[in-house]
């Protein structure tokens, strides 16, 4: 069905933009899929009637009000190949989201992708050609592209939660303060990456494969008003200025062409000054391997299994935040011999690095 949307991720931020941008130009959405938040998810059924919707935890189905449920990460796969919609929205968070990916385009459905981590762990094994990317960054750099030869790709970051901390004070920081990001209201994982840099990480990575160059690069601009800049080949610098609101890489990614008004238009006088920083290895470690992963993109398959563990000892209070970088940089040099012949060993490299991570820090408590 052309007409009819699935979305992975339907009760995250960017599933509730993607409902409303569905409801605007009356697109049927054909299935659900959510996590825990069953209040949420029984009130987006009683508004769209989807067909059929897929839950994180068996033991919570006799909560959602509908007879057609799937639970579990195979339940979302069971529910992907029941749909018979073309189109895919995957706005799961983390190595989840790969899987789903991966069976969308296996079924020639087109993917419209929020979840980087599938590009990040399995580019190699991707057809970029399924892919429409709904992160901020890649649409803007895509909005910008105009068949001119480009020199370099830019994109931005806000500094995250701890952007204007001292070093000093960052190492005592808690999970909590890690949330407190100063632009944009998300979930935990990609919050605490944006404080560590490694969502930007990870953009980068993403960037590459859609737009096959290693020439691209990241910087500060703490009001998160411009997205993307291009340099092309000719001197001329062009960058795109929108609004912080996911509604419109949604738009473009549900509908061929976009005409009438998404965003409110930028008052360039309110708008006010904008600056650019440079992003420091002293306060965002990871950002030593930006160059060498970009160079061995098969690599992203590391920092995302690391990361992810990483992330869950930092918030159980087992290391502090840098720790988690470092932990991450650890498994990074350890495995840098690897590299995956098939999605297969992606699974088990996934398995072994999340191993090695937890057993490295639990030998350093000893």
């Amino acid at each position: 069905m052309k007409n009819s949307i699935v979305i992975l991720g339907s009760t995250g931020s960017i599933g509730v933009n993607t409902l409303l941008i569905a409801s605007k130009y009356n697109i049927k959405v054909e299935a659900l899929v959510a996590g825990s938040n069953i209040e949420l998810l029984n009130q987006q059924i009683k508004i769209y009637k989807p067909k059929f919707v897929a839950i994180a935890n068996r033991q919570d189905i006799s909560r959602v009000n509908h007879d057609k449920i799937f639970y579990g990460d195979s339940g979302i796969i069971d529910l992907i190949e029941a749909s018979k919609s073309s189109t895919v929205v995957n706005a799961l968070v983390g190595y989840i989201g790969l899987a789903p990916t991966l069976k969308s385009i296996a079924l020639n459905k087109k993917v419209a992708l929020a979840n980087k981590e599938s590009l990040v762990v399995a580019g190699e094994f991707i057809d970029m050609s399924k892919i429409t990317p709904i992160d901020s960054e890649h649409f803007g750099l895509w909005y910008l592209m105009n068949d001119k030869p480009v020199d370099k790709l830019y994109i931005t970051a806000s500094g995250g939660a701890f952007r204007d901390w001292d070093i000093k004070e960052m190492r005592n920081a808690s999970f909590k303060e890690a949330l407190a990001h100063p632009n944009w209201s998300m979930g935990n994982k990609i919050t605490i990456d944006s404080a560590t840099m490694t969502n930007k990480l990870f953009e980068l990575l993403e960037a590459k494969w859609l737009f096959n160059t290693n020439n691209i690069d990241a910087v500060i601009e703490r009001k998160s008003i411009i997205h993307a800049l291009i340099q092309f080949k000719d001197g001329s610098t062009t960058a795109h200025y929108a609004g912080v609101d996911m509604k419109l890489p949604i738009a473009f990614a549900l509908r061929d062409k976009v005409d009438d008004l998404i965003l409110p238009q930028l008052d360039l006088l309110d708008i006010g000054n904008i600056s650019f920083e440079e992003i420091k290895e002293d306060k965002y470690p990871i950002w030593e391997i930006k160059q060498h992963l970009l160079d061995n993109p098969h690599l992203g398959i590391i920092v995302n299994s690391a990361n992810e563990e990483a992330i869950k000892l930092f918030e159980i209070g087992k290391c502090n935040f840098f720790d988690m970088s470092k932990e991450v940089l650890k498994a990074y040099k350890y495995f840098d011999n690897i590299k995956a012949k098939s999605i297969d060993d992606i699974i088990n490299i996934d398995r072994e690095v999340r191993c090695f991570v937890n057993k490295n820090r639990n030998e350093n408590r000893v």
